[in-house]
């Protein structure tokens, strides 16, 4: 065998020996992450289900000696996310139009977006902290207003973000087909563009609310927390993430056993949503085939 082609074949063995061990760390990687996950899920599963009862569902947090649940808990949760939801929406469809359709300097844009990078990186922490400054420290209190306010932050980038990438596959012919109709920008955004592209956006708000559900730490500096049902957001709210966190931390099983079953109840609802996602992006991309 030539010389030449002896090295080439000496090559390419190393490169399948190199390959078969990447693809076998990445395997090893993939096996523990899968094993800790499902760890994560059955504790969840098996402590939290053994204490879900209908009491949880219809009392507000007591005592370890009383027989509490968590209802003011799960209806702050519900009411905080709600809120964020309604804000942070809007404002994220908007933002990702504005730069996708009508935004012309490419420095700008650029420069939106990568802020808006920064923005979905950074740690929940920092937002919160950004809000207990601007929000919690002039106002003298912690209330559910500003509880809002830090997941609407936390919701805004994820969407524009989606919305800017849903956006740039909707075909240009589709917008000159409406303008060469006589159609203005705004009545081909909205009846043509969005249209074409609402099943991607709404995955990503379903996503960004998903995310926002979970979150303890810009409530725990924002909303603080409630021990009743409270429906005023202009004073310290309920949340179950934040219920969650004090009960499974505390010395008394009782606690202990509502914590884990709050646990289930978010673990079990962000599944839910992260399904239904995936649900709305298969069916997205089925349509586009």
């Amino acid at each position: 065998m030539p010389k030449n082609a002896q090295h080439k074949l000496n090559r390419l063995n190393t490169r399948k020996i190199i390959s078969k061990i990447a693809l076998s760390i990445c395997l090893i990687a993939a096996l523990i992450a899968i094993v800790i996950l499902l760890a994560i899920l059955g504790i969840i599963v098996f402590k939290g289900i053994g204490a879900l009862n209908l009491n949880v569902f219809i009392s507000d947090t007591a005592s370890p000696w009383d027989n509490g649940g968590l209802r003011n808990a799960i209806i702050g949760q519900v009411i905080l996310s709600l809120g964020a939801f309604l804000i942070g929406t809007p404002f994220g469809i908007l933002g990702g139009t504005y730069l996708r359709e009508y935004a012309k300097n490419a420095k700008i844009k650029a420069f939106i977006r990568n802020v808006n990078d920064i923005m979905m990186s950074a740690p929940s922490i920092i937002i919160a902290t950004f809000v207990y400054a601007i929000i919690v420290v002039p106002s003298g209190h912690f209330s559910g207003w500003a509880g809002i306010v830090a997941l609407s932050i936390i919701m805004f980038p994820i969407i524009l973000k989606t919305t800017d990438d849903m956006l740039s596959l909707v075909p240009d012919s589709l917008r000159e087909a409406s303008a060469a109709l006589g159609a203005p920008k705004y009545k081909t955004t909205i009846s043509i563009v969005y249209k074409s592209a609402k099943l991607g956006i709404l995955t990503g708000v379903l996503l960004a609310f998903s995310r926002i559900m979970g979150e303890a730490a810009p409530l725990l500096f924002t909303s603080l927390n409630n021990s009743f049902l409270s429906l005023n957001l202009n004073e310290p709210f309920p949340s179950l993430t934040i219920t969650m966190f004090q009960y499974t931390t505390s010395p008394y099983p009782e606690w202990q056993e509502l914590g884990f079953a709050a646990a289930f109840i978010l673990a079990f609802t962000i599944l839910s949503i992260n399904i239904t996602s995936k649900i709305i992006l298969n069916i997205s991309k089925r349509g586009e085939k």
